[in-house]
């Protein structure tokens, strides 16, 4: 019997999953095949992705599937028995090397995303779920901390704080109940990871809660999730169900005196509620704001008991510890940075997607052998890490390891895992905006320094844009942004200025070019920049007249064409889609 997998994480949804599904489901009718649907493989850039595996195990993967496509699939691969290469990225068995996005890379967060049907827990089991709350039951809470600390696993929400340390404290803490909390709320722009395994594994982060209870002694477990996430509150809806009528949540567990449920809270998208004691007051029905600290969760966090929070990459890796060991875990990664991270890679690169390497990877590698490069073969120029809380790092940098001691000398973080590339087309005074510009709408304004100071930094930075820089305003940037960082409440205020000092910090030359020179380097600031054409590289295609929303080129077709300033809104569209370089930006 053949089995048929079908992305349908929400990045395979939006690029049409749904449509290939029901295709699939038609064309399929009556035949000995099994179609279900997966979670995201990390391969984004080539969905849909339909898995196509044989009675022998041999997976053949086909990507950017389009429903027209079925047809031909199925009489090809499962009739004749002959995979149709033209469509295939991916062979586990075959001699041809189609796509080595997967070759570098280490699963134990991703081992069952795109692998199992998220929805259904007996696809969990099969691949060994659910046995290491199992053998964790067995076991001295003390021992399974001894267990993560020799893994060396540290928290991946960001901080990296040491997780056997947090789950000590708490559980050494005065006070009952305790309760353990899944920090789902993933608020970095370009950062899609807790999504992804919760769409793609649901089970795995509920088995990695209920150890982790059972560790603290906690018998109540929350996962705060944003509500922008349907596809997981949704599968994660039908995982609490499904592991509670197998008995594997609720009283007793496994014939012992451990009980432990699970509850789905949503929160409303505030970034803030990122950070842990934010997240604890909406949990609490109040706005989102920081407490002071201390005292920490780990001694008065929800309802003021004793509370863990995790993320969801963080519990993702529980279960594989207690199975596999912490040794196992700690082979895999740097001294100080043990096993492996997932990240979001987004921007101006080939293969955007979800990737899992070992700590201790360089930034190099990563963009290139696994993303396969800028878009276009265009120059690299910076990559942004730790998203608004994190900075941008330059070309010369490119040889970092990825991991928390060395990003952080960068002046970026490790942060949650986003991953944004930017080519030569980008400005980095733009750029820093951008991030300010996100961090005063999600401010919750609890502190005046980051309240108005960051209100202060992005006039600031909305001046030099738009041509209005005047000489002292970098010192002054760099002045207001070491303010924020010694004297802001929360995480949040703390780490605002980030990118605004590494993008000072390594691309100086270009603040100074806009202030003095009233010239924007990346070509992005519409006050300091012009279009033209080319006459010498135009070939009179007219493919630029023809995208042009406000008619402002004009020309005769095999013959050159001109842009009138006066029209040009400086969309940047006649340069994205001219083919000649012929569009000049100055």
């Amino acid at each position: 019997m053949y089995e048929i997998r079908v992305g349908l994480g929400s990045c395979g949804i939006a690029a049409g999953g749904l449509e290939v599904y029901d295709e699939l489901l038609k064309e399929t009718q009556g035949m000995d095949v099994k179609v279900y649907p997966t979670g995201c493989v990390g391969m984004c850039y080539k969905e849909p992705l339909v898995d196509i595996i044989d009675e022998d195990g041999r997976t053949v993967t086909y990507g950017n599937v389009k429903p027209s496509m079925i047809k031909e699939i199925i009489k090809s691969h499962i009739m004749d028995g002959k995979p149709l290469l033209k469509w295939v990225v991916r062979d586990t068995e075959g001699e041809k090397k189609y796509d080595n996005y997967m070759d570098k890379q280490v699963k134990i967060v991703l081992r069952n995303c795109g692998q199992i049907n998220p929805e259904d827990i007996e696809d969990y089991i099969k691949v060994g779920g659910y046995k290491a709350i199992q053998k964790a039951l067995t076991m001295d809470p003390y021992d399974i901390i001894a267990e993560i600390k020799e893994s060396g696993l540290r928290g991946r929400g960001g901080a990296g704080f040491p997780t056997w340390l947090k789950w000590k404290n708490t559980k050494e803490a005065p006070g009952n109940p305790k309760y353990i909390i899944c920090n789902a709320d993933e608020g970095d722009p370009g950062a899609f990871m807790d999504r992804s395994v919760l769409e793609g594994d649901p089970h795995s982060v509920l088995e990695g809660m209920m150890i982790a209870g059972y560790t603290i002694g906690a018998q109540e477990g929350i996962i705060y999730v944003r509500a922008e996430y349907p596809v997981a509150v949704k599968r994660l809806k039908i995982a609490i169900k499904q592991a509670k009528d197998r008995g594997y949540l609720g009283q007793n567990l496994y014939g012992t005196n451990f009980s432990f449920d699970i509850k789905i809270r949503q929160g409303a998208g505030a970034f803030v509620c990122g950070e842990e004691t934010a997240l604890i007051e909406s949990l609490e029905g109040k706005r989102g704001m920081p407490r002071l600290k201390p005292p920490y969760p780990a001694y008065s966090g929800y309802m003021r008991k004793p509370t863990v929070i995790n993320n969801v990459e963080t519990l993702a890796n529980i279960a594989w510890i207690v199975t596999n060991g912490g040794k196992r875990y700690s082979s895999y990664g740097t001294e100080t940075s043990k096993g492996t991270k997932v990240f979001a890679l987004t921007g101006k690169i080939k293969r955007g997607g979800l990737v899992e390497v070992p700590m201790g990877m360089t930034l190099r590698e990563v963009i290139y052998d696994i993303g396969g490069g800028i878009k276009k073969d265009k120059k690299f120029k910076a990559v942004q890490l730790g998203g608004p809380s994190g900075g941008c790092i330059p070309e010369s940098l490119l040889d970092t390891v990825v991991d928390y001691e060395s990003l952080t000398k960068t002046g970026a973080i490790v942060g949650s895992g986003g991953m944004v590339v930017m080519d030569q087309d980008t400005c980095m005074v733009d750029t820093a905006r951008f991030f300010m510009d996100f961090i005063v709408k999600e401010s919750c304004g609890k502190c005046t320094q980051c309240r108005l100071g960051t209100r202060r930094m992005l006039d600031i930075l909305d001046r030099i844009c738009n041509g209005q820089g005047q000489e002292g305003d970098i010192e002054l940037l760099e002045d207001l942004a070491h303010m924020v960082q010694s004297t802001a409440l929360c995480g949040l205020g703390q780490t605002a200025p980030n990118p605004v000092l590494t993008t000072i910090r390594y691309f100086r030359d270009e603040y100074e070019a806009h202030i003095r020179d009233k010239k924007c380097p990346g070509g992005r600031c519409k006050e300091l920049i012009h279009f033209s054409i080319d006459p010498e590289k135009c070939t009179g295609c007219r493919l630029c007249e023809l995208k042009c929303t406000s008619h402002a080129i004009t020309g005769e077709f095999r013959k050159t064409y001109h842009i009138d300033p006066d029209k040009c809104t400086k969309c940047h569209t006649c340069y994205d889609v001219c083919n000649y370089d012929a569009v000049v930006i100055s």
